[in-house]
């Protein structure tokens, strides 16, 4: 199940910090700007509802970090979750298998970064398209997604990153909020 909240400055920050694990907290209190700090708790709190109403879970979930820090929930090794978050949105996937969400802005993006990221096949696809920028964050959104389902993060060569599998995409495209999110469980 996806959770989306594209209401990142319309909510109590302080009442919301109360309403978190101390786990949390003091990660979102940890970054130094007050929007990392709310995507972190919205963040969250969409993990929460998603708990809630899944899977009837209403306690505040405790996180164990897996080798390239991808979370685990405490105590419930049958549930699979991932975050994100851009300017414009804050995501998060729950599932039964393996699961990794990414989400983007829509934005200019740097030739450098496509020829570093994407092969030979996906920057004919990025050059070919009406819309090159969403072309980008939907290759690159779908590349992000695949390595938070594995762990790996971008630890490995992203021009590889879609091969292997089985992987089941989900791409949605909200142009006009701005943002693209793709979501990615195992077959």
């Amino acid at each position: 199940m996806v959770y989306i909240d594209e209401h990142i400055g319309d909510f109590s920050l302080q009442a919301a910090l109360a309403e978190i694990s101390e786990q949390r907290r003091k990660q979102a209190l940890s970054f130094k700007f007050e929007q990392g700090q709310r995507t972190c708790v919205l963040a969250y709190l969409l993990l929460k509802k998603a708990l809630r109403e899944e899977y009837g879970i209403a306690e505040n979930p405790l996180f164990e970090y897996g080798p390239h820090g991808k979370p685990f929930i405490v105590g419930h090794p049958e549930i699979h979750f991932n975050l994100s978050h851009c300017r414009e949105a804050v995501a998060c996937a729950v599932s039964s298998r393996p699961v990794g969400i990414d989400v983007e802005s829509v934005r200019q993006y740097k030739e450098d970064i496509v020829h570093y990221a994407m092969n030979d096949e996906e920057q004919q696809l990025i050059a070919a398209a009406e819309r090159p920028d969403v072309a980008f964050i939907r290759l690159w959104t779908m590349k992000e997604a695949r390595l938070k389902l594995t762990g790996e993060g971008i630890t490995v060569d992203l021009k590889s990153a879609l091969d292997g599998g089985p992987w089941q995409f989900t791409t949605v495209e909200r142009l006009d909020r701005h943002y693209v999110y793709t979501v990615c469980e195992e077959e």
